[in-house]
């Protein structure tokens, strides 16, 4: 089975022009590359300016408000483009269409088009109801919609990283989560179009593949699992790295853990989202998994790979959370030593299990504050981890140029953690031996060593 790279048309030619903004996780990134794909083969040409467009769609996250209050301010703005570019379609996709279909059709929103996580197929039929006068709408969600003979645009155009969605859909149902509302239950891809779509990545000069899914370790499909896919996708060649996201505690196996341990090319890095360091406020989360469980896959994690970088998701202020219990997130943050952390404060999210059952009764002012102290621990322990890496050797995958200096090259080691050294004759795509000589609280620098 093949499944080949697709590539951005160059702008030129009759298409008509379309531009896409995204928002919110790596796996909105991952379905922006399909929708490109699909509209491409209706004769959609990309075009990375929205003023220069003639469909503007905006992919759109519903997992905290201010997510979404920025989709609304970006939809206030879309209001100034119509006035100068007449017949502009603008359409919604993704977790927010899913949930606020009703609002976003009424009123002077401006939207044309409302379009699903799972409707994306219908795109060219819904923009043509929108150009004919009409409101294209589809929010149906699917069982079995996995989009996987689909080749995504790749619209990073380093040409070195790429995402490979390979499950959709989430059956954890956290109280306060609304992603199985948005994207449905899960429903895993056939594994022979990730190995091949990796595989045709590879031989087009890719160099990194992530994995995608809100559960990557739920994965099946037949006797596939996930570590037999990891396994499966990493062994197309050693050159090529393979890193995946996200893993949930509750199904993080010892198997897993040996498969990584047994190739080199997996990435020794792992994103293991806490949420709480409470074992009574998990309950309350519905995580389906203690703090004392937490740790235990830490401490496995750090029995097979000690040298793997851990990462995290830590929410303050979610319902009735004490003072005690936060001091327990702390806590744990401590015994854990995270590399990083993505840190929030709990926005309720209408139609979960904590908005129709569970008070938000924590203050904003006490979430603000405690969220303050998480951020200001997290910042001490990741500077504390980059430390330790000052004096030590490792193999960097070059992505690119160094954003303040051209003269230097950045890219990442298999922890993630980026690296910043001069150019010399190395170019993008290429490993390198770099040994760290210093180091800020999110970047490490360092020398080629020749």
């Amino acid at each position: 089975m093949t499944l080949n790279v697709n590539t951005l048309r160059p702008l030129s030619g009759t298409g008509r022009k379309l531009y896409i903004e995204t928002y919110g996780c790596q796996m909105n990134v991952g379905d922006t590359e399909i929708v490109v794909s699909l509209m491409q083969r209706e004769g959609y040409v990309y075009t990375e300016r929205a003023e220069d467009a003639d469909v503007v769609l905006i992919n759109t996250c519903s997992i905290r408000d201010n997510a979404e209050q920025r989709i609304w301010g970006r939809l206030a703005e879309m209001r100034s483009l119509r006035k100068r570019r007449p017949g502009l379609v603008v359409g919604i996709l993704g977790c927010m269409a899913e949930r606020l279909r009703e609002k976003l059709l009424e009123g002077a929103s401006g939207v044309d088009v409302v379009a699903g996580p799972d409707a994306y197929r219908d795109l060219p039929r819904l923009v043509r109801e929108a150009e004919a006068g009409g409101r294209g709408v589809n929010v149906l969600l699917s069982t079995e919609e996995t989009y996987a003979e689909i080749a995504p645009v790749r619209l990073d155009r380093n040409g070195v990283s790429a995402f490979v969605a390979i499950m959709r859909g989430c059956n954890n149902y956290c109280s306060y989560c609304v992603v199985p509302y948005t994207r449905g239950r899960e429903r895993s891809r056939d594994a022979a179009t990730i190995v091949a779509e990796a595989q045709s990545l590879f031989d087009n000069g890719y160099r990194e593949v992530t994995l995608l899914g809100q559960n990557v370790n739920s994965y099946r499909t037949g006797e596939v699992d996930f570590p037999e896919l990891l396994r499966r996708v990493a062994e197309i060649s050693p050159l090529l790295r393979v890193r995946f996201a996200t893993s949930h505690p509750k199904d993080m196996s010892d198997r897993l853990l040996d498969t990584m341990a047994s190739m080199p090319n997996i990435c020794r890095s792992i994103h293991l989202p806490a949420q709480s360091g409470a074992t009574t406020m998990l309950e309350r989360m519905n995580r389906k998994y203690t703090r004392e469980w937490y740790l235990g896959r830490i401490a496995a994690i750090r029995r097979w790979m000690p040298d793997c970088s851990i990462t995290t998701d830590l929410i303050a202020g979610f319902s009735g959370e004490t003072e005690e219990e936060h001091a327990q997130t702390l806590s744990l943050m401590r015994e854990v030593g995270y590399d990083f952390a993505y840190m929030f404060k709990y926005s309720e999210r209408p139609g979960t299990f904590a908005q129709r059952h569970l008070a938000d009764d924590v203050p904003e002012e006490v979430k603000s504050r405690r969220l303050q102290e998480i951020i200001a621990l997290q910042n001490e322990l990741g500077l504390a981890s980059y430390r330790r890496d000052v004096g030590r050797e490792f193999e960097v995958l070059v992505e690119g140029e160094s954003k303040r200096d051209a003269r230097q090259l950045s890219g990442r080691t298999s922890q993630n953690k980026v690296v910043v050294f001069d150019r010399g004759s190395h170019r993008i795509g290429e490993y390198v031996r770099v040994r760290i000589t210093g180091c800020t609280a999110a970047t490490l620098f360092g020398e080629a060593i020749e």
